[in-house]
């Protein structure tokens, strides 16, 4: 008699049920700092997306990162972030780029952090455009869609994760690198709304 070989779960799955929790913790912050209540807490979400945006193109440089993920062109919201902090009046943030030594396979796990922000953040742009009077155009241009569509991007994103591009004795280091990144952006929204 033979048995079917038990089928291993897939990256992107791992990925959603290993950080579920660090999920949750931004979904907290988030609810804490209330960044919809007025502009100003609003800027500083932004301050901290800028940041954290900057930290994760550092890794589009990397010729490792652009070969699992073809499309990475175009992703990335720093110089959106950067662009609503002006019309909102707000000095941009400096600091150390976080992810200055991260490279394959964690960087995947940043990636996966941020792609799943862009997909998530339909609700945060409509909470900026009807709490705050912003648009895609003005303020609120770190929360819009990709041209392609939020859900085009996104099933690109997880075709590239669960493909055999990255093996599966990666899979561990892309989400300990996922882990990273969520703790990287927790941290930030802690220091713009002073809760650390």
């Amino acid at each position: 008699m033979t048995t079917n070989p038990v089928a291993q779960p897939t990256l992107s799955s791992r990925l959603k049920q290993e950080t579920a929790a660090q999920h949750e913790r931004m979904h907290t912050l988030m609810e804490s700092a209330d960044p919809f209540a007025s502009r100003e807490g609003y800027a500083r979400f932004v301050a901290a997306q800028y940041l954290f945006q900057r930290d994760v193109e550092h890794l589009f440089a990397d010729a490792a990162v652009r070969a699992a993920v073809p499309d990475l062109d175009g992703r990335g919201r720093a110089e959106a972030s950067l662009a609503d902090l002006k019309d909102l009046k707000w000095d941009a943030p400096t600091g150390d780029i976080a992810s200055a030594g991260v490279a394959m396979p964690e960087a995947l796990g940043w990636l996966y952090v941020s792609e799943g922000s862009t997909l998530g953040a339909a609700f945060l742009f409509k909470a900026a455009k009807e709490s705050l009077g912003l648009s895609a155009e003005f303020g609120a241009r770190n929360l819009a869609a990709y041209p392609e569509g939020r859900a085009v991007a996104w099933r690109n994103f997880v075709a590239a994760l669960d493909s055999d591009a990255v093996p599966a004795q990666t899979h561990d280091a892309v989400i300990a690198g996922a882990n990273a990144a969520y703790d990287r952006f927790g941290q930030l929204l802690a220091e713009m709304f002073e809760t650390a």
